[in-house]
């Protein structure tokens, strides 16, 4: 008769700091898993606490707490399948990252991460010690590797864990999402059970926290590189990955393979989630936003409706005396479709009592930048007392592109708690509104159809604080700034480079510019969801003053 051995994969979402609540999704996943008959059931890397804690898990007492839940799980455990499940380990001198395994009641092996990165959105040399590389641990008929997250991205500890009798690999991650990184975990894993011929396991966690999210697609591989089970994207689920020994030793059956959607869906259900993750796990129900009439705040609208429900979305317009008829009417239109409230808030007397109380100093001299974003201002400060007032969080509407290059008000258009839109670039805004209109998808709560008029994606984009202001007085087109922001940003090229790539020497110099300028600004902007492997501050971090500039 073949030996089988079933694992069972909770690809969960836990939520930082709530460690008894996590310890409870465990305890379901486990229940759920020796309901199928499972050996193992297994949870993501850091799951207890929670991830990324930052410095909360340098807290002794956070760290005892997260120990006590562990080794009470195992107690409740101990009638049935073994449990894994990611938490820190204080050995008395040093903390880790760790990987707890527990079968019959104890604690069986503590697999310690030994390559900790250091990188884009990580600090946890800062945090964690790396821990020696371990061998394998025995759970029934199986002896079980476990390389967590970082370490399955490299040679050695795999290759040890070859060598010293392993049979399958489990891989419990923590990995965030940028865009396509999906392919980079695929590529990199085949390339370990080349080396090691052996199955592996690759578990990534679910869910937001703060401005990354976690977007699961955990995925089971055999010698050779062949999937055998492929979980989705973004979504809960527990699953059973069978694996049957025969004359080469174990391998996966092939399971169901969930097809990836494409990466505009992916970008979309990462901002969709992120706001829905980031409001409930801060014990937020309801939204708000400044409706404009244009195509960003459109998108940040039809976000949180499909993240909130459009119940819970107020839209507020708040014009002035540049307000056009067409935006009037295109925030309405917006508001309509997707079935959110929308109120108008006029900013002209505002700004007249602001104007009044200025006038003696700004006597004699001529009108411009400040007298615009007084506008701005006024907006933030109503769209905050309401916030304020309803317990509604504000969201910002900045889209990569402006924040880049500082073209947003400070204390303005930049206040909220949350920004969806922080690291998608304006060109993709647009995009996006047009696959948002044919797209629409069970994790939606908001309306089917067309949600952002094509009139809106359309028309000219204007901050409308001056009489006929367009954004292409104070900026190169859109398609233009992007190309140069992604070469300066996410490619690190230097200006000569880019000019080399067909672009004006003069309009890259200035975009260099705006670039470096804006730095204090992002630093005071809301956060928001992760989108690019150089997000604004978490992977691309530059001082605030800065003196020097690319003169190649």
């Amino acid at each position: 008769m073949t030996e089988t051995f079933r694992l069972t994969l909770a690809q969960m979402n836990p939520t930082v700091g709530a460690i008894d609540a996590n310890a409870l999704k465990a305890r379901a996943a486990w229940a759920a898993g020796r309901e199928a008959g499972a050996g193992m059931v297994a949870l993501p890397e850091m799951f207890i606490t929670g991830y990324q804690t930052r410095d909360l898990v340098m807290k002794p007492a956070f760290v005892r707490h997260a120990i006590t839940a562990l080794e009470r799980l195992a107690a409740d455990c101990a009638e049935g399948p073994a449990l894994g499940i990611g938490g820190p380990w204080w050995d008395g001198r040093r903390l880790y990252n760790a990987f707890w395994v527990m079968d019959g009641g104890r604690i069986v092996a503590r697999v310690l991460k030994h390559n900790l990165p250091n990188d884009t959105v990580f600090d946890e040399v800062r945090q964690f010690s790396a821990g020696d590389v371990s061998g394998p641990y025995r759970i029934g008929p199986l002896r079980i590797g476990s390389p967590v997250c970082e370490d399955a991205w490299h040679e050695d500890v795999a290759e040890t864990l070859a060598e010293t009798g392993a049979e399958i690999l489990l891989v419990p991650n923590g990995s965030p999402y940028y865009r396509n990184k999906y392919d980079r975990r695929v590529s990199l894993m085949v390339a370990r059970v080349i080396e090691t011929k052996l199955p592996l396991v690759y578990l990534n966690m679910v869910g937001a926290q703060d401005d990354q999210i976690f977007d699961g697609g955990s995925f089971a591989l055999n010698p050779g590189g062949e999937i055998a089970a492929q979980l989705p994207v973004f979504d809960e689920m527990i699953a059973h990955v069978d694996f049957a020994r025969g004359p080469q030793g174990w391998r996966a059956l092939r399971a169901e393979i969930e097809p990836l959607p494409d990466e505009w869906e992916q970008d979309y259900r990462a901002m969709v989630e992120a706001l829905r993750d980031y409001t409930a796990k801060s014990g937020i129900a309801k939204v708000l936003l400044g409706l404009s009439g244009g195509i960003d705040s459109a998108l940040v609208a039809a976000i949180a409706a499909d993240a909130l429900g459009p119940a819970n979305v107020r839209c507020v317009m708040l014009p002035s005396e540049y307000t056009s008829q067409d935006s009037l009417d295109d925030a309405a239109a917006v508001a309509r479709k997707l079935g959110c409230r929308l109120d108008t808030i006029p900013i002209e007397g505002a700004r007249a009592a602001v104007g009044a109380a200025l006038a003696p100093l700004f006597a004699g001299q001529k009108p411009g930048v400040a007298e615009e974003n007084i506008q701005s201002r006024l907006r933030g400060l109503l769209l905050m007392a309401l916030s304020n007032k309803f317990g509604e969080m504000l969201l910002s509407t900045g889209n990569k592109s402006e924040m880049a290059v500082g073209y947003a008000t400070i204390y303005g258009d930049m206040a909220g708690g949350y920004n969806p839109l922080k690291d998608l670039y304006k060109t993709r805004v647009f995009d996006l509104c047009r696959w948002r209109n044919a797209q629409h998808r069970a994790w939606m709560k908001g309306p089917e159809g067309t949600v952002v008029p094509e009139r809106v994606i359309d028309k000219p984009p204007s901050a409308e604080l001056r009489a006929d202001q367009k954004d292409e007085d104070s900026l190169p087109p859109y398609p233009v700034l992007d190309a140069i922001l992604e070469r300066l940003v996410e490619g690190d090229q230097s200006v000569a480079e880019v000019v080399a790539a067909g672009f004006d020497r003069a309009t890259v110099k200035k975009v260099e510019a705006l670039l470096y300028g804006a730095e204090w600004k992002r630093f005071q902007s809301a956060p928001g969801v992760r989108l690019t492997k150089k997000a604004f501050w978490l992977d691309r971090r530059y001082p605030i003053v800065n003196r020097w500039r690319d003169e190649g």
